[in-house]
């Protein structure tokens, strides 16, 4: 009797630590490869930019810019979100102090702006908790770019 009670609370064991192991599973992936690697990034990257340039609150910021100089907004924003959720990109870029130094960006530039991100994250379907996450890691360069 003791063995078979014995083996019962093996068998109890054996089950409840493998139903633990089967719960946890793989972690959750990167923002990165929730955005969909580089590919993703650069598509809603892409949009932002579109949206900026149609958005009469901020477009005179972008209008003059040319080509090339679009491409390498592009470029830097990329590189930077990618960076900022994990990805293996580094952003090379000026700090965004430097870079938005004389723009004199107001708040309300800034809201307009993250307005747009929004549109360009929805367009792309991405899930509000990875916008939210999104959002979260790139609102601390606004003390560098707001009036500077």
């Amino acid at each position: 009797m003791k063995r078979v009670l014995g083996g019962i609370v093996l068998l109890a064991v054996l089950v409840v630590t493998l139903g633990a192991c089967a719960t946890m599973g793989e972690p959750e992936p990167t923002l990165y490869k929730r955005l969909g690697g580089r590919d993703g990034i650069r598509g809603v990257v892409d949009d932002f930019v579109a949206f900026l340039v149609a958005d009469p609150r901020v477009n005179a910021r972008f209008t003059k810019l040319t080509p090339a100089q679009v491409e390498k907004l592009k470029t830097n924003a990329s590189d930077q979100v990618c960076e900022a959720t994990g990805g293996p990109c580094s952003y090379l870029g000026k700090d965004m102090k430097a870079a938005h130094q004389g723009m004199a960006i107001t708040e309300a530039d800034w809201n307009a702006t993250v307005e747009d991100l929004i549109k360009a994250l929805d367009k792309r379907k991405v899930a509000k908790k990875d916008q939210e996450e999104l959002i979260g890691l790139l609102a601390p360069m606004k003390k560098d770019i707001v009036a500077q």
